[in-house]
């Protein structure tokens, strides 16, 4: 079995939090500023959104984890793993060069998963404004089924971890590696917006992803 690290993958949601920004920045902002009183009393909000969010993530993890049960089946053990670790490697190249603003292939996969995201969003839409933790809660776990390049990225990483159990930890490491963002991104919105969007920032970030990427491919030869 392939070793699973979800070291890495807390390190990739971390980097990626440039894309966390700009795809969840907006409903974070709404709950961030649109709410009267004092910035600590939005915090309930945020956590209860962040943990809906990346319960959501979780269970993806755990539906992709089990789908290497499949895939074994499909093809020799070391095969199948072989297969899939080049696939886990190449979305990571894919996303670096995504982040970093190089080649924007991954906005086809976002486009692929529209068809679900159009009967969610609606949903999530009627939660709004949210006033209480537990409609933030909902949002959140809702909003963790937007399509994403980023979270398909680890989600193909994670069908490689050995089973339902470890790949639900890749993805809750790689939701907890997304939160600092998201956090400092209810605290100071306008602040962070305008940080991730300096090119710098941006390819900085997606070229510590790609090198990840291409340290993934390299198991493949050694």
């Amino acid at each position: 079995m392939i070793d699973i690290d979800p070291v890495g993958a807390f390190l990739v949601g971390l980097l990626g939090g440039v894309h966390c920004v700009g795809m969840c920045g907006g409903i974070v902002g709404a709950i961030s500023l649109g709410l009267p009183g004092e910035p600590r009393s939005r915090w309930p909000l945020l956590l209860a959104y962040n943990l809906g969010r990346i319960a959501s993530y979780t269970l993806a993890g755990a539906i992709a984890g089990g789908l290497d049960l499949f895939f074994s089946g499909l093809l020799p053990v070391q095969q199948a793993q072989q297969v899939l670790l080049g696939f886990a490697g190449v979305f990571m190249v894919l996303l670096g060069l995504y982040l970093g603003g190089w080649w924007n292939l991954l906005l086809s996969v976002e486009r692929a998963g529209g068809a679900l995201w159009k009967r969610i969003e609606p949903l999530g839409r009627g939660l709004l404004p949210v006033r209480r933790p537990g409609q933030a809660l909902v949002l959140g776990a809702l909003w963790g089924w937007l399509p994403c390049g980023l979270v398909y990225s680890v989600l193909i990483w994670s069908v490689f971890a050995g089973g339902a159990g470890e790949g639900a930890l890749l993805m809750l490491a790689f939701g907890l590696g997304t939160l600092p963002n998201l956090l400092a991104m209810g605290a100071a919105a306008a602040q962070l917006q305008r940080l991730v969007r300096m090119p710098w920032v941006r390819r900085v970030a997606g070229g510590l992803i790609v090198l990840f990427g291409l340290f993934q491919l390299s198991r493949l030869v050694i």
